[in-house]
């Protein structure tokens, strides 16, 4: 079984997190803390794993600061994915080949169900390798102390191959091949070439680099924490990572350093070759696909085998704010809500949904009746606590009529939804939701659709508009978007966001395309918080349902 950090430490490694000067915030006057998306108490964060029955979730970590820098790998554990305990660091710079610091990495428990880990360290020189350790106690659930190899470094660049030492960082998840022998890969560049290095070992302790990197692309710089897994065709289950056969594609991830946005190609992989095959071609900057087209990088799945055989994905979500007031709170970045994640049907991309077990933390929930939204028009959602929430929401669209024309060279769907936010009317669109928003609208977050007519078919974009999101322009007010797989002749529009204080994480045509943003508003925090649906098309819309909840705080520790 395979399981990663900053590129989420799966073990269920967590993101790791980053820190520098700590100044102490208070419990007070934190509006913009999550109640129930992980982070540490305070500081800098970024980073999975089952282990009898625990998930362990190892994250890069700063103790001295809310910035990067001193980095370890925090450790915390929970029986439920929602809550968690806080654990000493597992690692922390005590060997040459780490003393400058512990990066990110991947755990991987092996057939004897022992897990290891694979992490890059930075030695007394500022050069990446790669170490290994494995637990002290395998009796112990929790995990709390882990033990390096005498042996590392285990893996360097080599001058040879004109690997930088610089570039040469974030071991996957293992998986082993039917030659027996283990696999990893390496993220890496030579200029601008981004690289997938591709490592086999009989034991797990000493590697060997293969002749060819299992994937490359020209121009697409450096590839931070790769992953690699299988998937099952026409099936929302996970596999273990060693899994390969008939009904199976293969997902390779990597998180552009030159972008800092996650993407993905499905493919295959040729085991006898030890190559991916993608199915469209290289990564390059502008790739359609991506896990979410906000706010979220550095991620990483695992598999959890037992009775719910699903693949979980987490990712890391960094600060929009400044580096000066992360210092005043005292803390920065925090982890996603863990998503199951499968190959749509269509096989030509990956659905996410927020884990069933975030649910728990749902209270008092409202629905509104059927009903249509007119052209022009906002509906608050009252009687929830609109600051931490769960709202769902299904369009039904008649006046496809209305629609605008797709102007060919609208093929970003980023610059579409800063071009045509919010307040821009149109045909169909824009509808959706208004989160964090003041009473009187001085302030609030969009995620809404607006729908195009192309040639034979109809185009539906999403965006997340956070333009207005607060009166402090400081902050780094992006608007996101995508394009979504739904023909809306035939299907429902469902948009589901999860709103915790400072994090919205918005959820297209059940998952087919995912937006996460941070916001900080000035005005709508706390109580003062509202949840608006709304139209600002000429075209009326139908609410097909509608249910929203206030949510639990989480214990995390």
């Amino acid at each position: 079984m395979a399981v990663s950090s900053r590129c989420l430490l799966l073990f269920i490694s967590l993101l790791l997190g980053y820190g520098v000067l700590q100044l102490e915030a208070t419990a007070d006057n934190q509006p913009y803390r999550t109640s129930y998306h992980f982070q540490p108490p305070k500081n800098w964060m970024n980073g999975p794993m089952l282990y009898k029955g625990i998930y362990h979730l190892f994250f890069q970590y700063n103790p001295k600061a809310a910035v990067w820098g001193n980095i370890v790998w925090g450790h915390s554990t929970s029986t439920d994915l929602v809550n968690w305990t806080p654990h000493e660091a597992a690692i922390y710079p005590s060997q040459p080949s780490d003393i400058n610091g512990c990066w990110s990495g991947s755990t991987t428990i092996l057939p004897e169900g022992r897990p290891v880990i694979l992490y890059t360290g930075i030695d007394p020189n500022n050069h990446q390798v790669q170490n290994f350790a494995m637990p002290k106690n395998l009796s112990d659930p929790f995990l709390r102390e882990w033990v390096k190899s005498q042996d590392n470094p285990l893996m360097a660049p080599n001058s040879y191959n004109k690997i930088n030492s610089s570039s040469f960082r974030d071991p996957t998840t293992g998986w082993l091949g039917r030659d027996g022998y283990w696999r990893v890969i390496i993220g890496s560049k030579i200029n601008q070439k981004g690289l997938a290095i591709l490592y086999k070992s009989k034991d797990f302790v000493h590697w060997k680099e293969a002749k060819n990197p299992l994937y490359s692309s020209k121009e697409s710089g450096m590839w931070e924490c790769p992953d690699f897994y299988p998937v099952l065709i026409k099936s929302p289950l996970g596999i273990d990572t060693s899994i390969d056969g008939p009904n199976t594609k293969h997902v390779l991830k990597v998180s552009l350093d030159d972008t800092k946005h996650d993407y993905y190609k499905i493919g295959s992989y040729n085991q006898n070759k030890d190559i991916f095959i993608s199915d469209t071609g290289p990564f390059h900057k502008n790739s359609r696909l991506r896990y979410d087209y906000g706010k979220f990088y550095a991620s990483k799945t695992f598999f959890e085998g037992n009775s719910k055989h699903r693949r979980i994905l987490w990712g890391w979500v960094n600060e929009s704010s400044s580096v000066e007031d992360d210092i005043k709170k005292g803390w920065s970045g925090v982890q996603a809500i863990p998503r199951s994640i499968w190959l749509d049907n269509s096989g030509k991309q990956l659905v996410q949904w927020p884990i069933k077990e975030i649910e728990m933390l749902r209270l008092k929930e409202v629905n509104l009746p059927k009903q249509v939204l007119k052209g022009g028009s906002v509906l608050e959602v009252s009687g929830v606590t609109a600051a931490q929430a769960d709202v769902i929401i299904t369009f039904e669209i008649s006046e496809l009529s209305k629609a605008e024309v797709l102007d060919s060279s609208w093929t970003d769907p980023q610059l579409l939804c800063s071009r045509k936010g919010a307040s821009v009317k149109g045909g169909i669109g824009p509808f959706g939701l208004l989160v964090l928003a003041s009473k009187g609208l001085q302030e609030y977050t969009a995620v809404f659709y607006r729908i195009f007519k192309s040639h034979n078919k109809y185009v539906v974009l999403m965006c997340s508009d956070q333009s207005r999101s607060s009166f402090n322009h400081e902050n780094d007010e992006t608007t996101y978007g995508a394009f979504v797989d739904v023909d809306p002749v035939h299907e429902k529009l469902s948009l589901r966001s999860l709103i915790d204080h400072s994090i919205v994480e918005s959820f297209g045509g059940e998952g087919k395309a995912c937006i996460t943003a941070r916001v900080y508003p000035t005005l709508a925090t706390d109580s003062e918080a509202h949840l608006y649906a709304f139209n600002n098309g000429t075209g009326n819309v139908g609410i097909s349902t509608l249910s929203a909840w206030s949510m639990k705080k989480a214990q995390i520790n």
